[in-house]
């Protein structure tokens, strides 16, 4: 399949028929923080499956919407669910969602995701503002024939975390009940989770979390021009740190337990935007 400028725009003329409004932030909901699209007013749903040239979700915990509507009285477009290369999906598909928002006309992006806690200061609940990454897997969603329009060939990623939006985001963490850090986010591809040594690895590295998401769509954002935040929510200690085995509910529990303060969070960020 050849991705084509005319292949995503056709995803966003049929979104523009559900809405008569341009979006000013996009956010992507990671596994379990799916509760913050409740906070959204005036929402417009769309299942991903009716979207033309679109992906569908098949993580349990993810809804599969894209909502549209208002936080803080300002237009957002919000991904509840998101796609992931473990799945089943070629790191070239994984570009859609973001290339979309830019063409709707979104001026920032906000990430999120679950993660696993790599430095040992941090604990679960704890909200880390991701600075930069680690992705030693080889493969790039930007891979194969580049689409002009939407970015360069080459382009570089050193202010890819927005360094404003980063300043943004511990401002609003002042009055926060969350703990709320800067640190390093590495990718691994998944589904399985990392491997005790992989982990000790990854803090050799300099890594403070690892997840299985959000690089990809950081990507995009970097080559389309677009302002990023991404935050990642300590779900559990990273294998190898406790003696315990990790499990995905574990990952659901932790996540519940920081929803609503995780919620307030965001919203106070959207509106400082």
């Amino acid at each position: 399949m050849t991705y084509t400028y005319e292949y995503f725009q056709k995803s966003a003329d049929f979104l523009k028929t559900k809405v008569d409004y341009t979006p000013e932030v996009a956010i992507v909901l990671g596994s379990c923080l799916g509760p913050f699209a409740q906070a959204i007013e005036n929402p417009v749903e769309i299942d991903y499956a009716d979207i033309p040239n679109f992906l569908v979700s098949t993580v349990e915990s993810h809804a599969g919407k894209l909502i549209f509507g208002e936080i803080a009285g300002k237009k957002v477009v919000c991904m509840s669910g998101r796609f992931h290369s473990y799945e089943g999906y070629a790191f070239e598909q994984l570009v859609i969602p973001v290339r979309v928002f830019k063409l709707l006309g979104v001026k920032t992006v906000i990430l999120t995701n679950a993660a696993g806690a790599v430095n040992t200061g941090y604990r679960p609940g704890d909200v880390m503002i991701i600075s930069d990454h680690l992705k030693l897997t080889g493969d790039s969603p930007l891979r194969g024939p580049n689409v002009d329009e939407f970015g360069p060939r080459f382009f570089d990623i050193s202010r890819m975390y927005t360094p404003e939006l980063r300043q943004l985001a511990l401002r609003c963490a002042e009055d926060s009940p969350l703990r709320v850090h800067e640190g390093v986010y590495m990718f691994f591809t998944g589904p399985q989770f990392e491997t005790p040594a992989e982990i000790r690895a990854a803090r050799l590295l300099g890594a403070d979390a690892v997840g299985m998401s959000t690089v990809t769509e950081a990507l995009t954002a970097a080559h389309c021009g677009m302002p990023l935040l991404a935050l990642s929510v300590m779900t559990n200690m990273a294998a190898g740190v406790l003696n315990r085995p990790l499990t995905d509910g574990e990952v659901g529990e932790t996540a519940q337990m920081v929803a609503g303060a995780f919620s307030d969070y965001m919203k106070k960020i959207v509106a400082a935007i």
